[in-house]
């Protein structure tokens, strides 16, 4: 079997390695010093630039000006991302494109993704719900009433809504069935609130109060949140793996240089065990995250395993949170006093692998749902 990544997908990684190559993760002050968003706005001459290089279209069809790649390849390019904190919408907005492109109406596809794969039109979905801990399509009613849908509820911490021009909201219908709404963020009856990330985002609650929702523009198809659910903790998982690599990248340099006793810290026995142990982490949260994402486009085309591709992606996050959240750990603890020094960028990488890992649920909730699927789907 082959496991290395195609030509394209390499590609796709070299063109992301060139735009973020002059990223700085402490362009914007500290979430330690400030008490509300970092900033207002996400980082618009970054976008400008992964639009410029094709990025933002990189999972479109062809006859969507896109590239045509799959999920492997915007995990990929996220994987770049995270490394320099890209303060950027761009698992959202891929993710988002992607289930339209999928299950989208020709009217909603034709309005969305010529402008989504350019860049001039940003997108993003509310997947948090009303607690975090309960379903987000459950926080919002929909019922139809003609050639419109209703929508009530509330969605919380919603990533870049205040700067974008869609959002994807998830919600209920009377038969239980999940739709998935695309509305202007300008829309009639839809409030914005500030709220802020661990990591000093600006985030948005979401309050629908008889949102009126054109046909046209909501998706019932089965299975079309909940896909797009799994992409956005796929590209979670592809995010902590690049700030953990990162963030490792970060100790291994300063434990090589720190002297003890006339020695670098890194050649001695407890030092490297626990920067082993974290690299071991990573590789677990690599061969985890790769399976899922796999799974994901695999899925599309009739491929099957004992679990649907939700069991995977529930292992990918479990290693994402747990390992994540190591990773920077055991960092601030080598680190000594300068990983909590403000003047050094590694408590934004902290900040940062906070938020992923509690971002669509933490390891605890990832596990309890794949206990529900093993106990759905008997391993004979």
């Amino acid at each position: 079997m082959d496991f290395t990544f195609t030509e394209e997908q390499q590609a796709a990684v070299e063109a992301a390695r060139a735009v973020f190559a002059d990223v700085a993760p402490d362009g914007v002050p500290s979430p330690a010093l400030t008490p509300g968003a970092v900033a207002d706005e996400f980082d618009r001459p970054l976008w400008a630039r992964l639009a410029g290089s094709d990025l933002l279209s990189l999972v479109l069809a062809e006859q969507h000006g896109g590239a045509g790649l799959d999920t492997i390849a915007l995990c990929l390019v996220l994987r770049e991302a995270a490394k320099v904190l890209a303060r950027v919408p761009l698992l959202e907005h891929c993710a988002t494109a992607m289930a339209v492109q999928a299950h989208g109406s020709p009217e909603l596809t034709a309005a969305l993704l010529p402008g989504a794969g350019s860049g001039t039109l940003v997108l993003t979905a509310a997947a948090h719900g009303r607690t975090g801990h309960d379903p987000a399509e459950l926080a919002v009613t929909a019922r139809r009433e003609g050639a419109t849908w209703l929508l009530d509820g509330v969605q919380t911490s919603v990533a870049w809504a205040h700067s974008c021009d869609w959002i994807a909201v998830p919600a209920h219908g009377g038969d239980g069935a999940a739709v998935l709404a695309l509305l202007p963020r300008t829309t009639a009856g839809l409030t914005l609130a500030d709220q802020y990330s661990t990591s000093g985002e600006r985030l948005a609650e979401l309050t629908l109060d008889g949102v009126r929702v054109p046909a046209a523009h909501v998706i019932d198809a089965p299975g079309a949140w909940d896909r797009l659910h799994q992409l956005l903790a796929t590209g979670t998982c592809a995010l902590a793996l690049g700030l953990g690599e990162a963030v490792l990248t970060m100790t291994s340099q300063y434990t090589g240089k720190r002297e003890q006793f006339g020695f670098p810290v890194a050649t001695f026995q407890a030092v490297a065990v626990q920067a082993a142990d974290r690299y071991i982490d990573l590789r677990a949260m690599e061969a985890t995250l790769w399976q899922a994402a796999w799974r994901l486009d695999a899925a599309t085309g009739g491929a099957g395993g004992p679990l649907p591709s939700a069991g995977d992606v529930a292992v990918a996050k479990i290693w994402a949170s747990e390992g994540v959240r190591r990773v920077v750990q055991t960092a601030q603890h080598l680190h000594g006093g300068f990983g909590a020094d403000t003047d050094y960028p590694l408590h934004r990488y902290h900040a940062w692998a906070k938020q992923l890992e509690l971002q669509l649920g933490p390891a605890a909730a990832h596990e309890e749902a794949l206990g529900d699927l093993l106990a759905a789907h008997p391993l004979g």
